[in-house]
């Protein structure tokens, strides 16, 4: 029987029609191990044909290598500089702590990260927010850093954004035992994007009002993988 995340709702209306998200619980996922196998393992008997099967950013990029702990990262001193420049929030520090920022400058290359800070810099004077990561591009606004909410190990590691996400939805949708789209999506307590999947452009702007919520959870639920189904 589906069952929702604690503090989450199992079913949403949008344009009328109403979604369940159902989570799948699996094992933490470690570096090392395959996706196609977690896919295989944990979905096995419980999609039906029509279903959308949304899969986490984070451990498409665990299994892709895409991970480290912060004790393996050294911050060179621009990253120690421009983090103390960026807003900490309750949902994520971001690239507010120096070794979100190195990974920033190693992903994005440095003249992009420097446009990017310039450009915040001005535009924040007359009350605008978010251009940072908007010039800084997807790899930056991908990386997550560690958070005491997060499930350990990641609660004191660094994960980049997935490497080509809509060729894994594109694989991971020939896996399946059922005809089903598939989305590599980014969601969390404040928004979210779709960073691949099967659908189109319209049905990617559906898939994230669906999840508007993060029916996944922020943080212990263990649950990387949820199904969306016509209620």
């Amino acid at each position: 029987m589906a069952e929702a995340n604690k503090g989450k709702a199992l079913s949403v209306d949008v344009d009328g029609v109403s979604y369940q998200r159902i989570p799948i619980r699996t094992t933490v996922v470690m570096p090392g191990d395959d996706l196609d196998a977690v896919v295989r393992q944990f979905t096995a008997g419980q999609l039906q044909q029509g279903d959308l099967l949304f899969v986490t950013e984070k451990i498409v990029a665990i299994t892709q290598g895409r991970s480290f702990q912060i004790d393996e990262i050294e911050p060179r001193g621009l990253a120690r500089f421009l983090s103390k420049y960026v807003t900490r929030t309750t949902y994520g520090i971001g690239l507010g702590m120096p070794e979100t920022m190195e990974m920033a400058l190693r992903e994005c290359g440095t003249p992009r990260i420097l446009l990017a800070a310039a450009v915040s810099a001005v535009t924040k004077l007359f009350g605008r927010r978010g251009d940072f990561y908007r010039v800084a591009g997807y790899r930056a606004r991908s990386i997550d850093g560690p958070t005491k909410h997060t499930i350990p190990p990641y609660n004191t590691a660094v994960v980049l954004g997935p490497e080509k996400p809509a060729q894994v939805a594109e694989h991971l949708q020939g896996l399946l035992e059922v005809k089903a789209d598939v989305a590599v999506v980014d969601i969390n307590d404040i928004g979210g994007n779709i960073l691949g999947s099967t659908l189109d452009r319209a049905g990617e702007a559906r898939l994230v009002r669906i999840l508007k919520d993060n029916p996944l959870g922020q943080g212990h639920e263990s649950t990387p993988l949820g199904i969306i189904r016509t209620a």
